[in-house]
């Protein structure tokens, strides 16, 4: 379904806070590499997708840190039970400059295989109004489709969550909007704060802060994706924990009820160069 894709590709940018963690070493092949920038740290992480206790997708995740920019990297592809019934893969990677207290993204990429279709969707932000680039071209731009003012002040999916991250860095907590545009469909998150729960996985174990992020759709829509009521009554459910000394938060679980039996996202490895 439309509003679950969206929340899980946007979902995978969570993992690349930054902040500063220690765990196990993932090999160099399982993921893409981020450009150096200048006094970056670098991030790798693994995580695993499932739908009630069955393994669907693995996730690999790839950034770049640096004072002043940033580069990131995402690949989802389907495993476990959903590979028997579904080829697809999804890789996304944006770059963008960090510096005045906020992220802001220069260009966002992602491309998309289902069997033997691709579509790439490249998405300039250089101009004060984002432009998509995308190959083969949307056969509809929505109903309506997202207009100059909805593309104004706008930030990728990927870059969503980074600022989500230094909002949370900053102590400013999880609340307000974030304006989001994937390329075609536009939509907010909107950030509200349950309390804290205690969580283990493979990849962490302790208390971390619940965060929903409700997905509100503006514009960019055909009327067949247009998400349903019952996909919007539910948030995406963010686990966020403090990995590091100065408050750096990374989400080590994901779920939303979206969908049939809902997706939960659980971190499994983690490293930090």
């Amino acid at each position: 379904m439309q509003v679950q894709r969206i929340l899980l590709t946007a979902g995978l940018a969570l993992a690349l806070a930054t902040g500063m963690a220690s765990g196990t070493a993932i090999p160099d092949e399982a993921v893409w590499r981020a450009p150096a920038v200048a006094g970056e740290t670098r991030i790798e992480a693994r995580y695993a997708s499932s739908v009630l206790f069955f393994k669907v997708g693995e996730i690999t995740l790839n950034a770049s840190f640096g004072e002043q920019a940033y580069s990131a990297g995402s690949h989802i592809e389907a495993a476990g039970l959903a590979a028997l019934f579904a080829d697809f893969d999804i890789r996304a990677e944006v770059s963008g400059e960090g510096a005045a207290g906020a992220r802001e993204p220069s260009r966002y990429t992602h491309v998309e295989r289902t069997g033997d279709k691709v579509r790439s969707v490249a998405v300039d932000f250089a101009g004060p109004v984002a432009r998509s680039d995308v190959e083969p071209p949307f056969g509809s731009w929505g109903v309506p489709p997202a207009s100059e003012s909805d593309r104004t002040g706008v930030i990728d999916p990927m870059t969503a969550f980074f600022e989500l991250s230094r909002r949370l860095e900053d102590g400013e907590g999880c609340q307000g909007r974030l304006p989001v545009f994937d390329g075609k469909a536009r939509y907010d998150l909107r950030l509200e704060t349950v309390g804290r729960d205690n969580v283990r996985t493979r990849g962490w174990r302790g208390e971390a802060l619940v965060c929903h992020a409700w997905y509100e759709p503006i514009a960019g829509y055909d009327p067949e994706d247009y998400p349903s009521e019952r996909e919007l009554r539910h948030p995406l459910v963010l686990w966020l924990a403090p990995v590091a000394g100065d408050g750096a938060y990374l989400p080590v679980r994901l779920h939303t009820r979206a969908g049939f039996g809902g997706v939960t996202i659980e971190l499994m490895d983690l490293a930090v160069g």
